[in-house]
Parts: structure tokens; C-alpha cells; sequence
């Protein structure tokens, strides 16, 4: 992975399942807003949160991102968490990276408000804070009063390092997708053609 000459990358985690314009607009606002030479959407591997529950498979998940991404130039998408064994924790993904692309470069993980508002449960939390930035993508109206307990939970350089972006498209929601093709309702306008025609002809999500 070249690493010469970049300033500042996004890390876009999610287990896009699937992918729709909410992440797509979010990713590309925090390009724009933080002046992101790159946004590297990484689909979740085996992510601890999510343990017990349905995740559709990972090659799936990591092509439906592919197809997503494939028209912007500053975006790409890697299978570091998919290929990794174990359960997918984000301090290793962040490691792994600033391992691959140098001390230089501003790492930037973009990820959902309320992802944040557990973040005291993420692994090695103080450590990951330091090694990278966050930005916590949130919708219109989001309650940001529901941030006042973390606040001083977090030493004030880690709160510091945690930036929120307002994104209106993130009313979209990878669950209300499920459902609507498990109901046989259209998701045409919710997610890139690309990707409804990929479910469509994989049969995903019927069930």
C-alpha cells in the first residue's frame, strides 16, 4: 500500500450489510470537511459487537463495497478485517494501518455517533485514541446531550479527539434494507444500482 506523500486518511469501519448512501455521503462529507486524501472502507470481519448475531458472509459484504465505491477516485476498500482470523477489534485495524502506511499520515476513523457512545467498551480504547482521530458521523437531531456522560469519562486529549460531522443522508439504515427486501418493497434511491442489482442477483436478504 503506498504511503508516500499522504497527509491525512480516512478509515471508514462498518459491516455494510449493505452498503447505501448513508455511508457513501458520510465518507465523502468527512473527504471533504477533513480534507481526506483517502477513505479506506474496510468491512467488518468477525466484529465483536455483532457476536451471535446474522452477519451476511464477508465476500458478499466486501464485493457489495467494492461495487459501491467504485466510481470515486478517493475511495477504496480493503479486506484487512476479512482475512484477519479472530474477532475483528479496531485497535488492530488501526495498528495494522499505521503499520502499513508510516508514522505520517492523520489517521481518521469515521464511524456512527452512537458507535461512540460505546466506545468506553472498545478494546484498548486510551491506545486507539492516540493513534488515531475519530469522526462521529451523526443524523439531523441526533441528541448530542447523550454525549455528556462520556465526556468526562475520557482523558480531555481523548475527547479532543473525537470530531462530529451532521450528515442528513444517514436516516437510511442497513436493517431497514434487510427488511425491505425481506418484505419485497423497492430499496431503488437507497443504495448504488450496482449493489440492488448484486442483492437482487445473489438473493440476498430474503430471509
Amino acid at each position: 500500500m503506498a504511503a508516500s506523500c499522504l497527509q491525512q486518511v480516512g478509515l471508514m469501519g462498518g459491516t455494510f450489510d449493505p452498503i447505501h448512501y448513508g455511508h457513501l455521503v458520510a465518507a465523502e462529507e468527512a473527504r471533504d470537511e477533513f480534507k481526506l486524501e483517502r477513505v479506506i472502507f474496510i468491512p467488518a470481519g468477525h466484529p465483536p459487537h455483532k457476536k451471535g448475531c446474522p452477519v451476511t458472509p464477508a465476500e458478499h459484504r466486501y464485493r457489495m463495497t467494492v461495487l459501491a465505491t467504485a466510481s470515486n477516485p478517493h475511495f477504496t476498500v480493503s479486506r484487512i478485517e476479512i482475512d484477519r482470523p479472530g474477532l475483528s477489534y479496531t485497535i488492530d485495524t488501526v495498528t495494522e494501518f499505521r503499520r502499513l502506511l508510516g508514522p505520517e499520515p492523520e489517521l481518521y476513523f469515521i464511524t456512527g455517533a452512537d458507535a461512540i457512545l460505546e466506545i468506553l467498551h472498545w478494546k484498548d480504547v486510551e491506545d486507539l485514541l492516540r493513534k488515531c482521530r475519530f469522526i462521529a458521523a451523526t443524523r439531523p437531531g441526533f441528541p448530542l446531550e447523550k454525549l455528556k456522560d462520556l465526556k468526562p469519562q475520557l482523558p480531555p486529549e481523548g475527547w479532543q479527539r473525537i470530531h462530529f460531522l451532521e450528515v442528513p443522508a444517514l436516516a437510511i439504515s442497513s436493517t431497514d434494507i434487510r427488511r425491505r427486501v425481506r418484505e419485497g418493497k423497492t430499496i431503488r434511491y437507497l443504495l448504488p444500482e450496482a449493489v440492488e442489482e448484486y442483492i437482487r442477483r445473489e438473493g440476498l436478504y430474503l430471509s
